[in-house]
């Protein structure tokens, strides 16, 4: 079940969105990990999953980005603007995301509505884990994956709920590309 427009903008406190990449090209041997681009499969993996969202993202929903090639052009066939984030970088911190979030613990998140965040794994899998206050310190999120999270004050403290995990092998009725 996706979450509807208007459910998405009344009385939530923030939605937060995490777009891993698509799949990429392997880095050559001592190569620019930044420089990598996608794959054939990771650009119908990344219009898969941006037709996806645009059909569910709320207006004014605040798109950042790591400055990877490749989460750029993940990003790129979305067709909104974005912000390009040096915190984002794949060797980011957990507590880097949270910092740019301006996500307290006690607290919650201090910004308002929601936000696209287009990174990497680990950092992504480690937000997830931390923010649904699973056992395990990290979760798998497969590659050109969404994972929508909604935290709400509940009772004064911050709970973060899971809306919904989407793939692009199955957000489309074409489900001939299953690699």
């Amino acid at each position: 079940m996706r979450p509807s427009r208007e459910a998405v903008n009344e009385g939530q406190t923030m939605d937060l969105i995490l777009w891993r990449h698509a799949e990429a090209e392997v880095a050559p041997e001592g190569g620019d990990d930044l420089s990598r681009s996608l794959t054939k499969k990771g650009e119908r993996q990344a219009m898969r999953m941006a037709a996806w969202l645009d059909r569910h993202l709320p207006e004014g929903t605040r798109v950042l980005v790591s400055p990877s090639r490749r989460t750029q052009q993940t990003v790129a066939p979305l067709g909104r603007k974005f912000k390009l984030r040096d915190e984002l970088v794949p060797e980011t911190s957990v507590e880097d995301v949270l910092h740019l979030l301006k996500w307290h613990p006690e607290t919650g998140p201090q910004l308002k509505g929601p936000v696209l965040l287009v990174g990497h794994q680990p950092y992504l899998g480690e937000l997830v884990a931390k923010l649904l206050g699973m056992h395990e310190h990290t979760c798998p999120v497969r590659k050109g994956g969404v994972w929508w999270l909604r935290t709400r004050l509940r009772d004064g403290q911050p709970q973060t709920v899971l809306l919904t995990v989407a793939c692009p092998e199955l957000t489309s009725s074409s489900w001939d590309d299953r690699s």
